[in-house]
């Protein structure tokens, strides 16, 4: 037998057991499409949680009230009223890495516009708070001094609340109401699109700090200088960690915290919100890759169970093929090339499946996947692997068959 004896003799047994053939590679087939996919899926939301950082700021931070503790219970993150316009204050004065400090106040609301009423999320703000997020008007203007100290009764609407409550209007210079108290929209916001949780950014609207506190909000959560949070920028990237200990350091001395007390507060950078979501993320697609290992070994597995199949029902055609002249070795070939080409088959259906899944993905969700060409190359590479390491034991089998035994059996 020549070289290419063994490849057309695999070729013609596979073909004449389509079926068959089929079956077996569909472990191989769901392995290599799951790993391509979930590869995707993980390097879009790298790419998703990157772009979100730049968006962010990676200089950006915010300072949350603690933790209430009593009776037993604890209460939610936020749920300790400790922070206050003076600490914002004595941040910006005080600690020199900061570029902008901007306290806010939040709560929800009804807001209302004729028939129309949608519930959103309410900020209390000074115009730091745009400069802090890096967050642009897409027409208006700023609040103004005197708006600020008077309290006015002015807005600035997300792209969301502009286009639920003046769908096909330009809402700047006209008029709103946010739980019944009226007011003078002045300002829509850039769309910023989701957070990094998955929230809608632009579902908010944006009222100054001291209207918020004693027209909107109030509450004992928000009287006197309470504020919500408080959000910082820093100067730059490579100072965020420095920033962060001077400012925990000056909260500690102004709230009174003993060395042996812990925070009233915490100090967390954007970075480190979506790292922690970038961490879920990556171990979740290692899972998964598990998973999808797990599958193409069961692939293999089936490819082997098979194979062996498959010598016991040609044990007389070996036989025929050893009293021809064919040796050991061209027998083992042909059933190691069979084993090969099931898995090489299954591996090309499984690119076209994660490629083709990974592309729906993108098309019809918001989910990004972005296809690695590597993983495309080391899915179909141990694809191949399998084929060689399940396929071996039945080649070897049937390489050691006894001509005369093998073609006497029926």
């Amino acid at each position: 037998m020549n070289a290419i004896d063994p490849l057309i003799d695999s070729l013609h047994s596979l073909r004449s057991n389509k079926m068959r053939s089929v079956l077996t590679t569909l472990g191989i087939i769901i392995g290599v499409g799951a790993v391509i996919i979930m590869v995707s899926v993980g390097n879009g939301a790298k790419a998703q949680i990157n772009a979100m950082i730049d968006k962010l700021g990676a200089n950006v931070m915010m300072v949350m009230p603690g933790r209430h503790f009593g009776r037993g219970a604890v209460g939610d993150a936020g749920s300790l009223p400790t922070l206050t316009e003076d600490d914002a204050l004595a941040i910006k004065n005080e600690v020199p890495t900061v570029r902008l400090v901007a306290p806010v106040v939040r709560g929800n609301a009804q807001v209302i516009v004729g028939n129309l009423n949608w519930s959103t999320t309410v900020y209390g703000i000074t115009n730091e708070y745009l400069g802090a997020r890096d967050w642009g008007l897409s027409r208006g203007r700023l609040f103004e001094a005197g708006e600020m100290k008077a309290s006015s009764k002015v807005v600035m609407l997300g792209e969301t609340v502009a286009e639920n409550l003046f769908p096909g209007q330009d809402p700047v210079g006209l008029s709103m109401r946010i739980n019944r108290v009226p007011f003078t929209v002045i300002a829509v916001l850039e769309v910023k699109g989701q957070s990094g949780f998955g929230g809608d950014q632009d579902d908010v609207v944006l009222i100054p700090i001291s209207t918020a506190k004693k027209r909107v909000l109030g509450g004992r959560r928000l009287s006197g200088n309470l504020v919500s949070h408080i959000f910082i920028k820093a100067k730059s990237a490579d100072v965020v960690s420095r920033t962060e200990e001077l400012i925990t350091a000056l909260l500690r001395q102004r709230h009174r915290i003993t060395p042996n007390q812990d925070d009233d507060f915490r100090v967390r950078n954007m970075a480190e919100f979506l790292n922690a979501r970038a961490d879920s993320s990556r171990a979740m697609g290692m899972l998964l890759m598990a998973v999808a290992s797990i599958s193409l070994i069961v692939g293999g597995i089936g490819i082997m169970n098979i194979m062996l199949v498959s010598v016991t029902e040609r044990t007389k055609e070996i036989g025929l093929h050893m009293a021809v002249g064919a040796k050991g070795k061209d027998i083992m070939s042909q059933f190691l090339i069979e084993s090969i080409v099931l898995s090489l088959i299954g591996g090309v259906l499984g690119v076209v499946l994660g490629v083709g899944g990974s592309l729906a993905m993108s098309a019809f969700s918001q989910w990004q996947a972005i296809i690695d060409p590597l993983s495309v190359i080391l899915a179909f590479s141990f694809s191949a692997a399998v084929g060689i390491f399940f396929g071996i034991y039945p080649a070897h089998k049937a390489s050691l068959l006894d001509p005369i035994e093998a073609l006497r059996h029926e």
